[in-house]
Formats: structure tokens, sequence, C-alpha cells
């Protein structure tokens, strides 16, 4: 066995555990304390190593970022849709929550509150969508909260990344993909997106933003064995 590291433990490198993630994919950025949406996706990790190997895949320069966490290294990619491998819907987890400034202070399923000491007891959300909404836009009430851990499939070796989404347009249809998901036995092969919503309203203002999407293809292990430039 060797010990090399015996004599200098500062320096073994870290170890991930089976789960850990190597990095997330964002939608937004802080620009000047302002929230920014991008039309492409933005990816944060602890390694440099893993921000040379997204620009390579997704374009982007990488660089970095102030950050309380450790995954201060950043690129904005080019890409706004990325095929990704998603090792079935427990890969997948939505909920609702509400954050103060010590922490969490509402953890529900949106029925039933999910915090330790409340487990089971109904949450005390309105029962109406709009309401739920309109309570959350308030401060008061919690919002959905997406979570998606997946591989790349241009580099499935490169590690598990994550994504995290409070966007009530993907929560509308997370149980719809969590089902899609259900129906490939094993890991699925996915297009994860920033889809383009545009619209006129009725008073004639145009609007336009993105929204998250998840399109379940085929199986993994049926997508490995297509051809290289296999236009999904």
């Amino acid at each position: 066995m060797l010990r090399i590291f015996e004599t200098d433990p500062a320096a073994k490198p870290k170890q991930r555990a089976g789960n850990d993630t190597v990095g997330r994919f964002r939608t937004g950025r802080q620009v000047n304390n302002r929230p920014e949406t991008l039309s492409t996706f933005r990816i944060t990790t602890n390694e440099a190593e893993t921000a040379d190997a997204v620009s390579k895949l997704f374009g982007g320069t990488p660089g970095e970022w102030e950050t309380s966490g450790e995954d201060f290294n950043e690129v904005i990619t080019e890409a706004d849709k990325v095929l990704v491998v998603i090792d079935g819907a427990k890969a997948l987890k939505a909920d609702m929550r509400l954050y103060g400034r010590a922490g969490m202070i509402h953890h529900c399923d949106g029925v039933e509150s999910l915090l330790d000491e409340d487990r089971g007891k109904p949450c005390g959300c309105p029962a109406s969508y709009e309401d739920r909404k309109a309570f959350a836009k308030s401060g008061r009430g919690p919002q959905p909260y997406t979570f998606l851990t997946f591989r790349l499939a241009d580099d499935y070796g490169l590690g598990l990344f994550r994504f995290q989404s409070t966007s009530w347009k993907l929560a509308e249809v997370v149980g719809q993909y969590a089902d899609d998901l259900a129906k490939i036995d094993g890991e699925a092969l996915a297009e994860l997106s920033l889809e383009l919503v545009e619209y006129t309203t009725k008073t004639g203002r145009d609007v336009s933003y993105r929204k998250p999407a998840l399109k379940v293809l085929k199986p993994w292990s049926a997508a490995i064995a297509d051809d290289a430039d296999t236009d999904y």
C-alpha cells in the first residue's frame, strides 16, 4: 500500500463520495448585486480542470467569480441545451422551501411539512396554485425548488453535475419529467435546455424569457450504440 500521504496528509487529493457533484449548471448570475438571467448555461465548479473541460465542450472562457462557496471557477457557455445522462427518477427531486437569515424556515411537499420537527403535519400553504405563487412573491411563502443530478453525455467520466431551479414553470411539469424517467430501465439520455418563450400580452407588450426544460430521449444503454453524429 502506497503511504506517501501519511507524512503530508494535507496534500492528499480529496476523494469524492459516489453522489458528490463536480459542478453546477446555473441560469443566471449577479451583476452589481442584481440578478441577471442568461440565455445560455453558466457552469460553476471548484476545479479548474472541470472548468477547462466544460469550456471545450460548450464554449466560453473559464474565469473566477466572487462567492462564499467553493465553486469559484465559472464558465458562461455558448450552449442553451446539453445532452445529459440521468440515473432514473430518483435523480430528479422537487419540494417547496422558504429561507430566512438563519436558514430554511419552511420546507414542505406542498401539502405536508418536511421539517424534522413538523414532519407529516399540514404545511399551511394555500390550496390554490395562484395563491401559492402570490404568497411566495410576498416573501412570506415558499417557492418551488427543483434539483436534478446528471452526467454529461459528451464526457460521462467527468463526474456528476447538478442543476437547481426555482422556476414555477418547471415545477408545473416536474412530475411529468419524473414519470418519463421512471419509464426507462436504468440511465436515460435526455436534453436539458433553456427554452426560449416569446409572446405578446393583451396590452401589446412583448415578453421574452428562458425556462428550464427536460426532454427524456432514450435509454443511455441504447444511445451508446448510436453514431457519434446522431442528431437527437
